[in-house]
């Protein structure tokens, strides 16, 4: 019994001996062990072995050059559509569109469907350009603005064309009057209404047809009027039905030097033979003229065919067209 009482207090010294020593061991750690950083500051401090002994401002990767690395964004010298604008109303109160590509100071005017449905593949080829640019905008040069009013005559193309903006030819009414769809709401040949030699009575082939009660009496040819008077234009490119051949501008018998060497760029890239006169029957009130007459540049393209926008000759003179006033 003697023996189990000394084994007993034997277990007991020992244990009281460590837990004197656990006690022992906590009262002396340091004071900064026992009030840890908070969360907050302890996530953002710096590990002794990570700090750099670059500037800070050398120790910090840059986000715009991060950016540059991974956008996918084309480059900013890189032409890109602006958009498009309503620049008037027709007769009927269809808007009449200018779309416009670029940012550059030299502004090209393209312009289709002066005649309506009458020359609706002249409205198809100015769509055919817009979708190009879209597609293309690194055929922009950087120093260019391009504008293109697809339909000047937008009433006169809904008599055959049922449809706002790009269409097909099978989207052309086969059975639509399309002599008749030449002229605006008015009845009045647009090409007739500007201010050049203009007539109250004008001719078109071997017909009399109205020019308007005075030039610009119509609002589709003063939407375009009034653009071209608001915005410094390089040159113009109307397209026209039919008969093929590019045919430059002049009023009054005054060609500007300009006039004539565009209208040889667009002949010799295109292949439409170059004309410096239209002889078929005398022409009054011409848009190209007008543009003539206040110093600008103009050419007038005849499309061969009445059902085909020849977009490829097109494309070869409009482009040519283009960068020789870009440069």
């Amino acid at each position: 019994m003697n023996m189990k009482k000394i084994v007993y207090a034997v277990v007991a010294v020992v244990c009281v001996a460590a837990l004197v020593f656990l006690a022992y061991r906590f009262a002396s750690t340091p004071e900064e062990t026992q009030n840890p950083m908070p969360a907050e500051e302890s996530q953002t401090q710096t590990p002794p072995e990570a700090e750099s002994n670059l500037p800070a401002e050398e120790n910090v990767i840059q986000e715009s050059e991060i950016q540059g690395e991974l956008s996918t964004e084309a480059p900013a010298e890189e032409p890109q559509s602006t958009g498009k604008s309503v620049i008037g109303k027709s007769v009927q109160s269809r808007d009449i569109t200018a779309y416009h590509f670029g940012g550059g100071s030299e502004e090209i005017l393209f312009v289709g469907g002066i005649h309506g449905g009458y020359a609706w593949n002249t409205a198809r080829l100015a769509y055919q350009l817009i979708d190009y640019l879209t597609a293309h905008p690194e055929e922009i040069p950087a120093n260019a603005k391009i504008t293109i009013i697809p339909v000047l005559n937008p009433d006169g193309l809904a008599k055959v064309v049922d449809k706002t903006g790009m269409f097909n030819a099978a989207d052309v009414s086969t059975s639509a009057d399309t002599a008749a769809a030449r002229f605006n709401a008015n009845n009045v040949d647009l090409n007739r209404n500007f201010d050049c030699e203009w007539q109250a009575k004008a001719v078109w082939q071997n017909k009399t047809v109205s020019a308007g009660s005075a030039a610009f009496s119509e609002p589709e040819s003063t939407a375009i009027r009034d653009y071209a008077q608001s915005h410094s234009i390089a040159g113009v490119v109307a397209w026209y039905g039919f008969g093929g051949g590019v045919y430059v501008s002049s009023c009054d018998s005054k060609m500007l030097p300009e006039s004539e060497i565009i209208m040889n760029l667009y002949s010799r890239l295109s292949g439409y033979a170059p004309n410096q006169d239209f002889s078929a029957y005398a022409i009054s009130g011409d848009m190209t003229d007008w543009f003539s007459k206040n110093n600008v540049p103009a050419i007038g393209v005849l499309l061969t065919a009445a059902n085909d926008t020849e977009w490829d000759k097109n494309w070869a003179g409009s482009k040519e067209i283009i960068k020789h006033f870009a440069q």
